[in-house]
């Protein structure tokens, strides 16, 4: 008869490495300190130390991403845990599939309210799809293999086990089997027939990919219907991830800005949402839209988030006689194979990343307002994957980059960051730099909250002198050379295309990770 484990945070972890879930991100504390103890009976998990709590989440999140695999978060209580909810609800937002195991009080101890005493539980269910106390050692091996379940469902969701102390140090109970991952629901012949006759019919349309269909196979499907049937074939506006570059098909995305958005959708009479939810602003203004669409639109579902729309797209090609593989013949982007020179541009930014990226690089996208237009400049870059904001919370660029880093330990990560967001999370640089990642992070300094310039703007609204020096990160300047520095890792400026090139082309052949801080002038004319 197997030996149960010598403790509860033993069985906890042999059952996460038994269920393939072996990597995790990490602030521990008291409370987790027989966890951490744990590690070393089981060197299978893999637990990456972070400075801030919102660094492991973004962390886990960018792992998840990239493996396609479960990830774990270890956080202090329920204020360690709240520390991280802005980048587990980015994860909510992608569909990402993570355990947080969160420590927590003695089961004796907790009732007489000590300083770190709180509704762990609550923090948990504003970003979990599913949450469980464990109540014993003896049982924290089935509690873990049904979070690591509930993680798995529908493609990916969040699952929160939170754990008193007196469970991980007592007795280790039975080490238990997490069931296999469910197959993905099967969308129904009804709305396949009714996506057909849409897209047969008179009406111009566009198809709107969701994030489970923006693998390479799914863009060539789209991309076949849309040939066949004339429709205008668009990513989402918050990818969690697409394969793009090279000699994929490009998919444009659904513009986040207002007046874009409404342009691109004003002839479009019916939209076809393959895995997508209907398109959205991220702000609602004095106008009252809160979608591009034009009014009267009529909205076809080709499957909901977590569905299988591969398979889906697939039989819908087949209803329309569409030949995918007859899509290598479509155009693609023509773009500059040069860099650009002269000053500093969105534009210029974009071409020389095109023409310098790395084959098989990983971009992590939070430029927010400079590197908006970054995305249809990289279309013609060699093969990567691009990785977004997917729920508005800044300050998971950095963090999302350390995930995809360890893991995708040959790929080349640059993050696209810009300095206000940057900012919340980054203590991310000293686990880049502990890890000996293979980050290259551009810094976007136009020490300003830019984007929100321009959102007053978008509000009819002229900002004034408390507008200016609210949204203004120039008095005093931040030095991102310094800051990088002080965490370990290298860094240079730039404020020509010249000295960006030079410094861009020098970081992605070393190993290590390396930051640009991009110097950019006022842009508020």
């Amino acid at each position: 008869m197997e030996q149960a484990p010598a403790s509860g945070a033993q069985t906890l972890l042999e059952t996460l490495v038994q269920a393939g879930v072996t990597t995790c991100f990490g602030n521990p504390g008291t409370s987790e300190v027989h966890f951490i103890h744990g590690l070393d009976a089981v060197p299978a998990m893999r637990c990456v130390l972070a400075l801030a709590e919102n660094v492991a989440t973004g962390a886990a999140d960018g792992f998840a991403r990239m493996s396609g695999a479960t990830a774990a978060t270890l956080l202090h209580c329920g204020p360690g845990l709240a520390n991280g909810l802005a980048n587990l609800h980015n994860a909510r937002k992608a569909r990402t599939s993570i355990v947080n195991i969160v420590g927590d009080q003695a089961q004796f101890h907790g009732y007489l309210d000590p300083p770190l005493a709180s509704n762990a539980e609550a923090f948990a269910q504003t970003v979990s799809n599913w949450t469980r106390r464990s109540n014993s050692s003896l049982t924290v091996g089935a509690d873990a293999a049904a979070a690591i379940a509930q993680a798995r469902f529908g493609g990916g969701a969040i699952a929160t086990l939170i754990l008193p102390s007196d469970v991980c140090w007592g007795t280790g109970g039975p080490i238990a089997i997490s069931p296999p991952a469910p197959p993905r629901n099967v969308v129904g012949e009804d709305a396949i027939k009714a996506a057909r006759d849409l897209l047969c019919g008179s009406k111009r349309t566009a198809i709107i990919l969701g994030d489970d269909a923006l693998n390479e196979r799914c863009l060539r499907l789209a991309h076949a219907v849309g040939a066949k049937s004339g429709a205008r074939v668009l990513a989402h506006s918050f990818i969690r991830r697409v394969e793009r570059g090279g000699d994929r098909l490009a998919i444009g995305r659904v513009p986040y800005a207002v007046a874009p958005a409404r342009a691109m959708f004003a002839d479009i009479e019916a939209i076809v949402l393959v895995g997508a939810g209907r398109p959205v602003f991220a702000f609602a203004g004095p106008d009252g839209l809160s979608g591009p669409e034009a009014e009267g639109t009529q909205f076809i579902a080709l499957g909901s988030p977590g569905d299988d729309v591969e398979a889906a797209l697939d039989m819908l090609c087949n209803r329309l006689g569409a030949e995918p593989e007859g899509t290598n013949a479509m155009p693609r982007a023509a773009g500059h194979r040069e860099v650009a020179k002269g000053p500093i541009t969105p534009d210029a930014f974009g071409q020389s990343l095109a023409a310098l990226l790395p084959h098989d690089a990983i971009v992590v996208d939070e430029g927010i307002s400079f590197g908006r237009s970054v995305f249809a400049a990289t279309q013609h870059a060699p093969r990567h994957d691009w990785l977004q904001l997917t729920g508005g919370a800044i300050g998971c660029g950095m963090p999302l980059a350390i995930g995809a880093a360890i893991a995708a330990p040959r790929r080349r990560v640059i993050t696209l960051q810009a300095d206000g967001s940057g900012l919340y999370s980054v203590q991310a640089l000293w686990t880049q730099a502990r890890e000996r990642l293979d980050v290259t992070t551009i810094v976007f300094s136009n020490r300003s909250y830019e984007i929100l310039f321009n959102e007053t703007r978008r509000m009819g609204l002229t900002p004034g002198a408390s507008a200016e020096r609210m949204f203004s990160l120039d008095d005093p300047a931040m030095d991102w050379v310094k800051l990088a520095n002080g965490f370990g890792v290298e860094a240079a400026s730039a404020a020509s295309m010249e000295e960006l090139n030079d410094l861009l082309a020098s970081a992605l052949t070393r190993s290590g990770p390396f930051l640009i801080e991009l110097l950019l002038g006022p842009r508020r004319s």
